[in-house]
């Protein structure tokens, strides 16, 4: 099917040389090509360069890679795909990997394909079709056309159960003739890209436009993957519609804007925040779904050791004090707080939080959204929240030293505080508070614990499989007494399938590193030491680091060491 004994390197140099050989374009043109591909940020590669500095045409591509890999070429115009075999291949696989099935002969499934060096896409295609796959070259932008055509009918008839109620929407004061024209066919797009986010359980939806293309991205299990976008001529039409749905103004197209959906979709209400910005090839759109059904979580849920849950439990029941959950964004801390407060809310205390922005509602709970444009900043809200009498009080981040002073005074005058910071670990929280201008007899006073976290990937239960680790890896899980059976060096991974999308990770789940403000720890923060000092202290009274938490998940087959080193950071040799 290709020559094996090429490399990528040995590709493209095979058909640059090519290219200047048959005229195409001049040595100086392509050294100019590598050198400017060399300078950029890896986004593109070295052939969409050459087309975008205006050197070559799709069409030499083709032939030169044709020429070098021995792979026929099919012009589109003349073939017309078979409906078995466009039917083998699922839309999402096919747009993600901008292959067109044509037909099913011999065995194989003959399909056009623009890069015939992308091994994915051909796992892929064997994987959900059970036959290998025998590339035709042909242009890429013949592939978009001929795939749109063939794939959208079908995935708009997808659509046609709506399954979406816009809950509350703006009403429409303008008239744009072609987009109204389109209005039905651009309804059905924008419902069918947020109904399938939720049905994928997507955090993200990302709509980016690109300079020939439209690009449409999920966040699943914090990870951004591409899913089947429309073509780029409707670009302008769903953001006009996501504007509409959001209640922001259709007519604004050169400045940010912030709206909110709630939709009722699959039955089940989400709330969307929409951020719309505008880029160099138009306008760009963020969707962030919360889910109702998310907080539903319960301390249990959140996937800590039984010994850290415990110290948790107790460390919440404290009358006053702080307690701080830290992580860079999106790691999950806000939903731990709400855990937090679930577990402890009764119709005898009186909660009250500060968010920006108020993400879930809470039942009992007097929720305030920050409003920096009428002066509502967490340190001015704070100051109004201590004086309404609560007993409970959530910040949604600490951000600053005036947030900080008013925290720690609200804990030292009897109130229990939850907050957030950014911090990479546990035991760096305090030095931050100190960092921030606070005084360390302030900090070790009031501070009872923190906590630090980050998300995870679980393995996929559908595709799980037993693979023999590193030595090293062993040795370490050996070491820390998380494996029984030392004779048998087995982990866990997931081989990658449909249920899936061949990641071989499905779903979330935290590590942890929890710490309990100790005297000995307090003294530590009185005699400002680092937080490596401190970090050394807690780890000696007991304290697993995230790394370890995450190992201890990888010995019992819940997530694999890359995921772990991936989250934590971690080449640890510990």
């Amino acid at each position: 099917m290709r020559n094996k004994t090429l490399t990528l390197d040995s590709v493209t140099q095979a058909v640059g040389q090519w290219l200047v050989e048959s005229g195409k374009l001049t040595s100086s043109q392509w050294e100019e090509a590598v050198n400017a591909f060399a300078r950029g940020d890896g986004g593109k590669s070295l052939f969409e360069t050459l087309l975008e500095m205006g050197y070559c045409s799709e069409e030499d591509i083709v032939q030169g890679l044709s020429a070098v890999l021995q792979i026929p070429v099919v012009n589109l115009r003349e073939v017309t795909p078979d409906q078995e075999a466009l039917s083998l291949v699922p839309a999402e696989v096919a747009f993600r990997h901008q292959v067109l099935p044509l037909k099913k002969e011999n065995g194989y499934l003959i399909a056009a394909v623009s890069d015939p060096l992308n091994l994915e896409a051909e796992n892929a295609i064997r994987f959900v079709t059970g036959v290998p796959l025998k590339p035709m070259l042909s242009r890429p932008s013949e592939i978009r056309t001929l795939l749109e055509q063939h794939y959208m009918s079908r995935v708009m008839a997808e659509a046609e159960s709506e399954d979406l109620e816009v809950i509350q929407e703006a009403e429409e004061d303008i008239g744009d003739p072609t987009r109204m024209a389109r209005e039905a066919l651009v309804i059905r797009l924008v419902n069918l890209m947020i109904r399938n986010a939720v049905r994928e359980r997507a955090s993200d939806i990302h709509i980016e436009p690109l300079e020939r293309t439209l690009r449409v991205r999920y966040r699943v299990d914090g990870m951004l993957h591409d899913v089947t976008a429309p073509a780029k001529r409707y670009h302008p039409a769903i953001v006009s519609r996501i504007k509409i749905m959001a209640n922001l103004d259709i007519t604004e197209r050169r400045k940010p804007q912030d709206g909110r959906i709630k939709a009722r979709i699959l039955g089940q209400e989400v709330d969307i925040r929409v951020s719309v910005m505008p880029t160099v090839h138009g306008e760009s759109c963020a969707l962030r779904l919360l889910y109702r059904s998310g907080m539903d979580f319960t301390l249990r849920d959140l996937g800590m050791e039984k010994d850290d849950l415990e110290k948790l439990e107790n460390l919440i029941r404290i009358p006053y004090g702080i307690i701080l959950a830290t992580g860079p964004t999106g790691s999950g801390k806000t939903t731990t707080l709400y855990a937090c407060l679930r577990r402890i809310y009764s119709h005898e205390k009186k909660i009250i939080t500060i968010e920006d922005p108020v993400e879930y509602h809470l039942d009992g709970v007097t929720q305030i959204q920050v409003n920096n444009a009428v002066g509502l900043t967490f340190a001015t809200g704070l100051r109004s929240i201590v004086r309404h009498d609560p007993d409970i009080i959530m910040v949604g981040e600490i951000r600053d030293r005036e947030t900080a002073e008013i925290a720690i005074h609200s804990a030292l005058t009897g109130h229990l505080v939850f907050s957030t910071l950014h911090t990479n670990d546990a035991p760096g929280a305090p030095t931050r508070l100190i960092d921030m201008g606070m005084e360390p007899f302030l900090v070790a006073s009031a501070l009872d614990g923190v906590l630090a976290q980050r998300l995870v990937r679980k393995i996929c239960p559908a595709c799980k499989e037993p693979y023999q680790p590193t030595e090293a890896q062993w040795e370490y899980l050996v070491e820390q007494g998380l494996v029984t059976d030392e004779s048998q060096p087995t982990l866990w991974r997931g081989k990658g399938c449909e249920a899936c999308r061949f990641t071989g990770y499905s779903g979330r789940t935290g590590v942890f590193e929890v710490l309990i403000l100790t005297d000995p720890l307090r003294e530590l923060i009185l005699a400002k030491a680092s937080s490596q000092q401190i970090r050394e202290a807690a780890i000696e009274q007991g304290m697993r680091t995230l790394y370890q938490d995450g190992m201890m998940k990888v010995a019992k087959g819940i997530t694999t060491v890359e995921e772990v080193e991936r989250v934590t950071h971690a080449g640890e040799s510990e």
